[in-house]
């Protein structure tokens, strides 16, 4: 049964995100608020495919939509860079340059007001992304990043990346660390989606005014230490 609803959700949500790039094509000619609600809509329409197959999802903690914050938030899965940008109303996502090459889409994440990285830039491509994160901070802009840099297996080790501090310093936001465990039921590198729930948690946010040694300690302390309950609980069910 689970490669059967793979292969239904797979099909629907690959022809579905293909003919809305297409159809909705020359919002891409305005003002990027057009651009965003493009992606929140996709975020939706990936939600309803996923509770299709059973897949739900339960979202706790403050959201801060109506405040200006930066998200550090646990990477498992593409579920969050998908569905985020509706349940966060579309903040600028801090993704790999790669991205930019896809057909349309990438346009899109373009038009959105992305912050792209070269990871393989070293040092100039945290200049530029603490300039873009600056620009974008001026314009009231809410901003989401994934501090490991990558998708993380539930469970693996990873180490949380400098990046993360560079917009935290760069910005003066608030940090809002955020767990979630999208990775046991749609595994990274994997087309097969598991039936289950997904579990969003919204923590306490870091204010500004940290040096890098403590920002850094505090932000993974947060997160993993509600990634052993989360993991856990779903291993368990």
């Amino acid at each position: 049964m689970v490669y059967l609803k793979s292969l239904v959700f797979n099909s629907l949500f690959y022809v579905g995100t293909g003919i809305l790039v297409i159809v909705m094509g020359p919002v891409l000619l305005f003002p990027s608020r057009y651009a965003r609600a493009v992606a929140r809509f996709w975020g939706y329409m990936t939600y309803l495919l996923l509770s299709m197959i059973g897949i739900t999802q339960t979202v706790s903690g403050d959201r801060h939509l109506s405040r200006q914050v930066l998200y550090a938030v646990k990477h498992q899965s593409a579920w969050e860079t998908i569905i985020l940008s509706w349940l966060l109303a579309a903040p600028a996502f801090v993704l790999k340059h790669e991205l930019l090459r896809l057909p349309i889409i990438g346009w899109f994440f373009l038009k959105t007001g992305c912050i792209p990285v070269d990871r393989s830039a070293g040092m100039r491509a945290l200049r530029e992304m603490r300039a873009a994160g600056q620009d974008l901070a001026k314009k009231h802009r809410s901003m989401l990043i994934f501090p490991q840099g990558t998708r993380v297996a539930p469970g693996a080790d990873q180490p949380y990346e400098i990046g993360v501090f560079s917009l935290y310093q760069a910005t003066g936001l608030p940090v809002v660390p955020v767990a979630l465990n999208s990775g046991h039921v749609w595994p990274r590198n994997s087309w097969l989606k598991y039936p289950g729930r997904v579990t969003v948690e919204f923590l306490d946010p870091i204010e500004p005014g940290l040096d890098r040694k403590r920002f850094m300690a505090k932000l993974k302390q947060r997160i993993e230490d509600r990634m052993l309950v989360l993991d856990a609980i779903s291993i368990n069910k």
